[in-house]
């Protein structure tokens, strides 16, 4: 339908041309000459000779253009995504997520991902830190960090509707080296491992490309490791690009926090003292503290506790086990200095937080 309104479109807007162009050619020196008498049009002059770009764009341009496109990447997500939750594709490293109405705080360790919201709105916390985004803006998450998110814009009428696009680090500092930004990033210092920036047409572009390969299977394996790199090329040369170029450059300070933070999550279960992850990733313990700290926002010990939590949460869920096995499973000598911690971070005491959410997995209505 798209496609033959713009033919018909064009079909109304070439005729009135034509009649200006014999217009124009009357009035420049060479253009005088009357219709011959078999109907041929004069010859036009060089600078008209060629379409005009107006005609030969498909799709409006600004803000406009940015909205259709939105509205393109809406209608694709909601057609592929017939229930509420996160659903992967065939599409390496890309999932799409759907949600029906707004959602309690769920809590994960996000993996290093671009994030896009074709509709509704979303809040992500990093320790006492908030970033709330829309279909105006992404979210890059360029470490492995502890963060709760919830959907607070979604109804049945208009659902939530997003993408996640998962980073290779190899793909990201293969590119940062083709486009020299290591000397731009070593100058600058270590920041947050996680930022919002404004969705672009150019953005929106490869985005579009990219999910649509989902109905042309046949063309992922060639087409989508060139499209995400597109991807990854906009995104590493927008203003906060040196934020993902920090990530993988070599003995760079995020990557050395990208080390630790990965010793911790690999480890979280042991008692890990500062001074023995500092001495693991070649920093000093004030350093340590300093940039892991700027990265995550919190200190890696608080890192530590909270990856605990979340897994003592899934072991609960997933296992069925109870509060005691899980506590010690995840690292905590003391019972009561886990329930008093999980209850601080979650809410709820560990028993009635996961029959909470027991509940709402059946699609009952939480008692508390």
């Amino acid at each position: 339908m798209m496609v033959a309104g713009f033919i018909f479109g064009l079909d109304i807007m070439v005729r009135p041309l034509a009649g200006l162009l014999k217009i124009f050619a009357r009035s420049s020196g060479q253009g005088a000459q009357p219709e011959t008498s078999g109907g041929e049009m004069p010859k036009l002059p060089p600078m008209l000779t060629s379409t005009p770009h107006v005609l030969r764009s498909d799709r409006p341009s600004g803000p406009l253009q940015a909205t259709v496109m939105r509205a393109e990447l809406a209608a694709i997500i909601d057609r592929k995504t017939v229930t509420d939750g996160s659903h992967e594709t065939a599409i390496p490293r890309l999932a799409l997520g759907r949600a029906s109405q707004m959602q309690k705080p769920v809590h994960t360790v996000h993996e290093p991902a671009f994030c896009v919201l074709a509709q509704g709105s979303k809040r992500v916390l990093l320790g006492d830190e908030v970033y709330v985004y829309d279909s105006n803006q992404y979210l890059v998450v360029s470490q492995n960090l502890p963060v709760s998110g919830q959907v607070i814009d979604a109804s049945p009428e208009a659902p939530y509707l997003g993408l996640r696009l998962s980073f290779d680090v190899k793909d990201i500092a293969a590119l940062g080296l083709e486009l020299k930004l290591g000397q731009q990033a070593q100058r600058r210092t270590s920041e947050r491992g996680i930022f919002t920036g404004e969705l672009s047409t150019t953005l929106l572009d490869p985005l579009l490309r990219l999910v649509k390969l989902l109905d042309a299977p046949e063309d992922v394996a060639a087409l989508a490791p060139l499209i995400t790199r597109e991807i990854l090329y906009r995104l590493l040369k927008s203003p906060d690009g040196w934020r993902l170029a920090q990530m993988a450059l070599v003995d760079s300070h995020s990557q050395r926090i990208a080390h630790a933070i990965n010793l911790l999550t690999q480890r979280f279960q042991e008692p890990l003292r500062v001074e023995d992850i500092a001495d693991a990733v070649h920093m000093s313990v004030s350093s340590l503290h300093q940039h892991f700290k700027a990265v995550t926002a919190m200190s890696p010990l608080q890192f530590q506790k909270q990856i605990r939590l979340q897994e003592s949460r899934r072991i609960m869920i997933s296992e069925h086990v109870d509060a005691a096995t899980a506590g010690h499973r995840v690292g905590y000598e003391s019972q009561s200095q886990f329930n008093r911690e999980y209850s601080r971070f979650f809410g709820l005491p560990p028993a009635r937080d996961v029959k909470r959410l027991r509940e709402l997995q059946l699609g009952g209505r939480p008692n508390d």
